[in-house]
């Protein structure tokens, strides 16, 4: 049976039939299908048979196969029979999410480099056994009032996130790298104080994981909206904020395979300028002799800038506009709190080489996935709500 159908289109199948079922305006008729997965694959695909079941019943196989994803995608709450042989996504409203139960894991859709996966880390990862070189993932933010997508309450958080990324820890490779965006914007109940679950968090991984913290990234997000509300524009209190942590741990920093030259930024005019004219031209000493400029100094060319560990990027607005129009036109909750794709292709560039694996835990609307796609690295992302995944799949049509 497996020589028959290849062992590409068994590993593409599950993915073909999910994507079949998302693009489809309205239901799905089995025979259909069948022609859709024919066109994919090529002709003489269907036409054999086996004997299966207590039965000994004569099936064909490839049809067998397809109407068990099928089962499988109606009992994970995926998919829905109309009729007989007759299937449909299940129709949510814009605001309903549908969570995937704890112990299935879905194929959403596959590229030649990567993989999204409907499903909870924790499921997919504990079996899970190829190193990974990356992680970047932004989880849900322990917010006093939660977005739809839900998350567990300030109290909870460390414990919960250690544990839920523990599998996806524990396949990093020797070397490898943990980039975690959190919110430094959640306060005590009723207070303008900040709570101290990001340090506690750093701790966390660093005690119970086994991982190095490495730097604290600042992402400057100049578009941010005026908060937090309350105690910045009522009360008066507090500053706007206007940035957010990424938090880069590794397993062993002395086998990292960070490089600064793969993020090297132009030089300013004053610097193109200091290089051409020969760098500095009389010596100086400042801060109580803490930094000597000799003569001669940063005259030599160099490819460009090391970035400073504070990084400005904002959102691609006429993006997301797109990507939204396009979920909304399809009934499809739209992902509230999407990366910038450029922060992830940063942090990607910066941590990985070319052909690393990156894996994204919480994928939302697979921005790391879309970045690890552009920058030819392989890819593999969970998200439990299949809504999220089809954010994704719909992002990647828009972007190839």
């Amino acid at each position: 049976m497996a020589g028959t159908l290849g062992h590409n289109i068994q590993l593409n199948l599950f993915p073909a039939i999910m994507q079949e079922y998302c693009q489809a305006t309205d239901e799905l008729s089995n025979s259909e299908l069948y022609q859709k997965i024919e066109e994919k694959y090529g002709g003489g695909l269907f036409g054999h048979y086996s004997f299966i079941g207590k039965t000994n019943e004569k099936v064909d196989v490839l049809k067998h196969r397809i109407r068990w994803y099928q089962q499988t995608l109606k009992h994970t709450g995926v998919i829905e029979r109309v009729d007989r042989g007759v299937w449909r996504m299940i129709r949510q409203t814009r605001e309903s999410l549908t969570e995937i139960d704890d112990n299935y894991a879905l194929l959403g859709f596959s590229t030649n480099l990567g993989i999204a996966v409907i499903s909870k880390c924790q499921t997919f990862f504990s079996r899970f056994d190829e190193p990974i070189h990356l992680i970047l993932t932004s989880p849900p933010y322990p917010l006093q009032n939660p977005r739809k997508y839900g998350n567990v309450d300030e109290s909870q958080y460390v414990d919960w996130l250690c544990s839920t990324i523990e599998p996806v820890v524990a396949c990093m490779s020797p070397g490898g790298s943990l980039c975690l965006n959190i919110s430094n914007d959640i306060f005590l109940k009723g207070s303008p104080a900040r709570s101290l679950y990001r340090e506690k968090l750093v701790i966390s991984l660093c005690e119970r994981l086994g991982l190095f913290k490495l730097d604290e990234l600042i992402w400057e997000n100049p578009c941010k909206p005026p908060a937090p509300l309350q105690w910045a524009s009522k009360s008066r209190v507090q500053l706007n904020v206007g940035w957010e942590p990424v938090y880069w741990f590794t397993n062993d920093p002395k086998k990292l395979r960070s490089d600064n030259r793969r993020v090297l930024q132009p030089h300013k005019t004053a610097q193109q300028k200091l290089i051409y004219s020969g760098g500095v031209n009389k010596v100086a000493i400042n801060s109580d002799g803490a930094y000597r400029k000799n003569i001669g100094a940063y005259s030599n060319p160099t490819s460009g800038s090391i970035p400073r560990n504070v990084i400005r990027q904002v959102h691609d607005p006429h993006g997301i506009a797109a990507l939204k129009k396009r979920c909304n036109d399809l009934g499809i909750p739209v992902h509230g709190a999407m990366m910038p794709i450029n922060l992830a292709e940063f942090l990607i560039k910066f941590t990985t080489q070319p052909d690393d694996l990156v894996a994204d835990p919480f994928a939302g609307s697979q921005t790391t996935a879309l970045a690890a796609e552009r920058l030819n690295r392989r890819w593999v992302t969970t998200e439990m709500h299949k809504e999220y995944v089809q954010n994704g799949f719909e992002r990647f049509k828009m972007n190839r």
